[in-house]
């Protein structure tokens, strides 16, 4: 027989599960740590080498090339936009690094500064065209690519620009600190920075704000066009920053790496949770949404896959795994209105 006491437990603890599975961005959390979990049993037990130390190390650098300019990418979907610019954006940025230090003969910081600078104006044209003349930030970003990938390639004639050899600021951004790589540590910090500015300033509430309802932002006395030109010149400072550690990496700037870049960064920032329609984001999610995507890349590489298959084999993945955090966010909502 039933007790009224067993009647309110049962009715507190309905209550206690509809309220964690209504928070989506925990339920993404959740899902991407058991995915990235299944990942390291079934890559370790099944590829040679992944469990390797080097390789660990490896995964750690390209994870942070990807995640420094996710965490941009994140802010840009959150406020309801998109940038596909991304690849040769961190491309030109190499290329620009390696022609000022090495053709110009100008001082490392000073390349990077000029670098730095230059993403950040291509990055607020964008986010002008967006705000000002209202080009669909699809639109504007994808001739941005056209633009940036061709300027880098008739620059350069398609040859990597060398770096100068034996340069001390090159050789840190390459090397390691306790254990860790240099570029994995600017990552984290990237993610803790644009963490608390995202959930603890004016300036990330109105991103949010911007990206759940913009006319209503403008009502609530947000100025939009401010936040999106904002969002637009970060993710170009971002780019850059990433640019600056793969020239290092590769010695030289290349206008035609990072090819693709763009769907890696866009896709760990969806599998992180982040809603492509804005307003619904974490930059915690898309750090882990980050390793999920890099593991996955470097997993299939270990199995020795065919190299034409691994990008199906990727997509199918991550629309798999985007399946099943819309799916498990639904749920979260119809529980929580139960």
């Amino acid at each position: 027989m039933t007790t009224a006491a067993s009647v309110r437990e049962e009715t507190r603890t309905r209550r206690l599960w509809g309220s964690l599975t209504a928070n989506t961005t925990l339920v993404n959390i959740v899902g991407l740590l058991a995915a990235i979990v299944v990942l390291y049993v079934v890559l370790g037990a099944t590829a040679t080498g992944f469990l390797s130390l080097n390789n660990q190390v490896g995964l750690l650098r390209q994870a942070a090339i990807i995640g420094i300019a996710a965490t941009g990418m994140t802010l840009v979907i959150i406020a309801g936009e998109i940038d596909v610019s991304v690849g040769p954006a961190v491309a030109l940025s190499s290329v620009i690094l390696a022609e000022a230090m090495t053709n110009w003969g100008l001082p490392t910081l000073v390349a990077m500064v000029i670098t730095m600078l230059a993403a950040i104006a291509w990055g607020t044209l964008a986010g002008v065209l967006r705000a000002r003349w209202a080009v669909p930030s699809f639109i504007a970003t994808l001739g941005l690519w056209s633009v940036l990938r061709g300027i880098g390639q008739f620059w350069t004639d398609a040859i990597p620009v060398p770096l100068p050899e034996d340069d001390p600021i090159m050789a840190m951004l390459n090397g390691s600190l306790l254990g860790i790589p240099t570029p994995a540590w600017a990552m984290i910090l990237a993610f803790l920075l644009f963490g608390f500015i995202a959930r603890r300033t004016a300036y990330g509430r109105s991103v949010f704000a911007t990206g759940g309802n913009a006319a209503a932002a403008r009502l609530a006395g947000i100025k939009v066009t401010r936040v999106r030109i904002l969002i637009f010149s970060t993710m170009g400072l971002l780019a850059a920053i990433s640019g600056i550690f793969l020239a290092a990496r590769l010695g030289s700037g290349n206008a035609g790496a990072a090819n693709g870049l763009e769907f890696d960064v866009i896709a760990a920032v969806v599998i992180g949770g982040t809603a492509m329609a804005g307003g619904r984001g974490s930059l915690v999610g898309t750090f882990l949404g980050v390793l999920f995507i890099t593991l996955i890349g470097n997993g299939l590489v270990l199995l020795g896959v065919n190299s034409f298959l691994q990008n199906v084999i990727r997509g199918v993945i991550i629309v798999a795994a985007v399946l099943l955090n819309v799916t498990l966010s639904r749920r979260g909502k119809a529980r929580g209105d139960e």
